[in-house]
Order: structure tokens, then sequence, then C-alpha cells
């Protein structure tokens, strides 16, 4: 093939933004053929917006049977999401899913296990691991330079939401439509970039998440969490969808240095000798470490999903490797689901977490949930983005 031929499944908010990625010509060796939407007037108002020869089809399902496409993007709910790349990858398609993978762990490794079978390729929409400065940490710590982890710190608190937002869409902030708030929608990346960047999941969550505590809303609006590492490290996670001005800092203390990443530039401080020997052995009961300072400004490209478009398009013409593992999409659900299931239980909570007790007490806020009375509105995303930096 000479281009991969792309069905976008869903031409809500994200579904529409990858569209115009096409429709631009910002993916060099993918061209978008095939739309599908349950809702007619979203594919005629995407179709006016970026015209062009696409087979369309109200559902996803019938895209993926019928359509002439090498590869699906799945933008729809988030429950959606595990079904629609199991039929895509048994029939042979490649598969880009935007976060969350899903929104228990139960249905995205019933995904996994047929992705791990299935010969077509598949990917996360994990588009800031395209960041330079996110790539710049794994990197640092990657190669040992801050030493073993001691600490983590993330306080992402410039996701803003006012409650037109939430009023947007029925399904938005409820159990049933979407299965989680601010960690399950805007929170994803950066629950990938800690484990990512840091090279290990938690082994222990103890979480405070206040449903409903700023919003009209059934889902959590504000979480602080703690966490506990295999190495014995400790780490906090806190968000919201209701501070103005917000915050986005996020630092991670090593053996032999710290790295803290805020305002689009990394600072990284580096020991000159462990702190651990440095604790133990100093002979001044007030003495500091010494170590010296750099200033790592944000340069070099930052494609976003452009990136993730362009190197999966790349990656099914066997052209490059592909960037991102779709099944890694799981540690971020775990996540997801072990702060949530702390809050509920009111305890710390064990990673793996327990698939079937989560399912259980998710399935109770399900069977009260309320979809709301209101029409879908079209957002412009190009402003959602605000919590990246």
């Amino acid at each position: 093939m000479e281009k991969v031929k792309f069905g976008i499944i869903g031409v809500g908010n994200m579904g529409f933004g990858h569209l115009k990625f096409f429709y631009e010509n910002k993916i060099a060796n993918g061209v978008c053929t095939a739309l599908a939407d349950s809702n007619a007037k979203r594919l005629d108002t995407a179709k006016a917006a970026c015209p062009g020869d696409y087979a369309c089809y109200s559902s996803g399902e019938d895209l993926i049977d019928c359509a002439d496409v090498d590869a699906v993007i799945i933008a729809v709910p988030h429950y959606q999401h595990p079904p629609l790349a199991i039929r895509a990858l048994k029939r042979g398609l490649n598969v880009v899913c935007e976060k969350p993978a899903g929104v228990y762990t139960k249905q995205v490794k019933e995904m996994n296990a047929v992705a791990a079978e299935s010969k077509a390729l598949f990917t996360m929409m994990y588009n800031q691991r395209t960041n330079p400065l996110y790539k710049k940490m794994h990197e640092l710590v990657k190669n040992g330079e801050i030493g073993e982890i001691r600490r983590v710190n993330w306080i992402i608190t410039n996701w803003f939401r006012t409650q037109f937002y939430y009023d947007s869409g029925a399904w938005r902030a409820t159990w049933k439509g979407e299965g989680g708030g601010v960690l399950m929608n805007q929170c994803p990346h950066q629950l990938d970039l800690l484990q990512w960047i840091c090279g290990m999941m938690p082994t222990k969550v103890r979480a405070f998440c206040h449903f409903g505590k700023w919003h009209r809303m059934e889902t959590e609006d504000d979480v602080t969490a703690y966490l506990e590492f295999p190495n014995g490290a400790t780490g906090s996670f806190v968000t919201t969808t209701a501070d103005a001005p917000g915050t986005n800092r996020f630092e991670i203390l090593g053996s032999r240095g710290k790295i803290v990443c805020e305002k689009d530039e990394l600072t990284v401080c580096r020991l000159k000798e462990d702190l651990q020997e440095f604790l133990n052995n100093n002979p001044n009961a007030f003495a500091e470490p010494e170590y010296s300072v750099e200033v790592i400004p944000q340069n070099g490209s930052n494609p976003q999903h452009v990136g993730i478009l362009n190197n999966f398009a790349n990656a099914v013409l066997g052209l490059e490797p592909l960037y991102v593992d779709g099944r890694e999409g799981l540690r971020c659900v775990e996540l997801i689901n072990s702060m949530l299931l702390s809050s509920w239980l009111d305890k710390t909570v064990e990673l793996p977490v327990d698939e079937d007790e989560y399912l259980a007490e998710l399935q109770k806020r399900i069977d009260v949930s309320r979809e709301k009375g209101t029409k879908d509105i079209l957002i412009d995303n190009s402003m959602s983005f605000g919590g990246t930096k």
C-alpha cells in the first residue's frame, strides 16, 4: 500500500480533531477514507468542515465490518474502546485507541489478549509521550542520572472545567456513560507518564476521591492519592478540574538528584555524592549535600497527536518501529481503578487491583447512574491541552 487508509469511529470532539489532521495533510502516509458516528448530525458537520470522499456508517461495528480501511481510530465514549478494538483486531485491522484503554482492567485485559494474538498493530493515543520534556525525563531516569527513585510528586490542577463542559454531553461525568471523572477523562496522560518515566508501577495506593465536590456530576472532580513503590519510594498525585489558577509540577527525587518539570522546562539538580551516604556519614548536623543545577528548556518538536498518527502510519508501512504498544494502556487503567476503589472502600489498595471487586463496586454505581437530559454539544478541544503544560 502507498498510504494507510484510516477509518475514524466517532467524530465528536476528539474524532473530529483527528479528521482535521488528515484533511490538512498532516499525516504524511495516511488518508481518512471512512467515518462512523451514531449521530447523523455529527457526521454531516464533520463532512461539511472537512470535505472528502468518505464512506459513512452509523456504527463503529459497521465501519469495521464493511469499510475499505487498513486501520481504525477509536474515539468514542470509554466503555466502547475495548469491544471495538477487539472487533477490529480480530478482523486484522490496525488500531489506534484514544485514552483511556477502557474503564476497568478486566475489559482491558481481554483487549490486550486479542492484541497479543493479532498480527495487526495496536497503539494508544499517548500523545504526551512525544513531548520533548517528558522524553528527556524518561531518558534521565532510565540512564540513572538521579540514581534510585525515592519520592515522586505530581500536582496537576490546571484542568479547570466549567459546569457547561460537563453539561455538554449526556454521557459526561456519569458512571454509566463515562465510568469516571477527572481521573478517567483528563489524567490518563499523566498517569501513563508517571509510570513510564519512573519505570515502575506503585504497589499500594491510598486515595481520597471527592465525587461531585465542585460540579453537578456523579464522578470524581477532586483527587489526592498517596503511592508506594516496590523499591520503597513514595509519591503523591493531586488533581482536580476546579482550581484556578491551576498548577502543573512534576518532580522526581532520586538518590543522586532531583528533576522538576514545570512551566515548559526541566530543572535537573545533580548531587555530588550519594544522598544516603551523605546522610549517614557527614559529621555536620546541619550539612546539606552539594549539587549542580541545569535548566533544560523545551526544545525540539512536540508533535502530540500528529506525531502518534504519523508514527502509526509509518509503522504499518514498515518504515519505523511503533512508538507506543497499546497494551501499555492497562497500567493507566490499573492506577485509575486503584484510586477509585481505595476511596470507595476507604482503605489502602494493593496493586494489581482486584478486578472482580472493582467491577462489582463500579456496577453498584452504574445501577443508580442517571444519563443527563442534555444534547451533545461539539466543543473545540484545541484549548483542552493546557493540563499538559
